[in-house]
């Protein structure tokens, strides 16, 4: 059985022909949500344009460094059973990710959505949100010419009153098993080169992941991202 949150309008997610694992999120809990939670950001979805800030993208002064074949080691999200520990793996893989090596943005996306929803239903709603979190293509090229990295530190992990609510609040097959959302507080920091010399940037984040575990599943998988800096309180 496999929680459907295509009602939320986070992106659109067309189904998938495989059968659905997780019980559906009813009509009636969306309208909860968005009516007595306010989750501006889960329901629209994320719609930051997530372009490389002016601190991170110097203007061009050095030819890059040539990934090499050590480089092509595929990011891989730790499973767990944990709900917290899963959330945070989550949230730090979102955020890793190196220029320098031969990966692209989809080879990161690829290795989330791996850990995503098993019945498909909202992959294709994940793989638009994660679209907000990675830098486009373009953004990617320019990046790459400052051998930019990125990682993230977090300080702060909570399942937001919001969800809380609206779990307690939900009719008996609402919402799934085992499904639950952490709020996310960190520092995203970024380093690489200007000018030739090493430069760096911190910037404070927070957003929220939506998961489902066990009972449903044995380990956990990711559902959803909220819109960045915009996360269930």
């Amino acid at each position: 059985m496999g929680v459907h949150l295509r009602g939320m309008k986070t992106s659109p997610s067309p189904s998938f022909p495989r059968g659905r694992l997780v019980a559906l999120i009813a009509a009636g809990l969306v309208l909860l949500l968005l009516a007595g939670v306010g989750i501006y950001g889960l329901i629209l979805g994320p719609r930051t344009t997530n372009t490389p800030a002016p601190d991170s993208v110097p203007s061009p002064s050095h030819t890059p460094t040539t990934p090499g074949p050590s480089s092509l080691r595929l990011p891989v999200v730790p499973r767990s059973a944990d709900p917290e520990t899963f959330a945070r793996n989550v949230a730090e893989a979102i955020f890793a990710w190196n220029t320098t090596s031969a990966l692209t943005p989809l080879d990161y996306t690829a290795a989330i959505l791996d850990v995503g929803d098993p019945s498909g239903t909202e992959q294709a709603g994940l793989a638009s949100d994660l679209a907000t979190y990675l830098p486009t293509r373009e953004a990617w090229i320019e990046l790459r010419k400052h051998e930019t990295r990125q990682h993230l530190t977090i300080n702060q992990t909570v399942v937001p009153e919001a969800w809380a609510d609206a779990v307690a609040q939900a009719q008996p097959g609402q919402i799934a098993p085992g499904t639950t959302a952490f709020t996310i507080e960190g520092t995203r920091h970024r380093d690489g080169l200007w000018n030739g010399e090493p430069v760096s940037s911190e910037h404070p984040v927070s957003f929220t992941v939506f998961i489902v575990c066990a009972p449903a599943y044995p380990t956990c998988h990711l559902l959803r991202l909220s819109q960045l800096d915009n996360p269930l309180r």
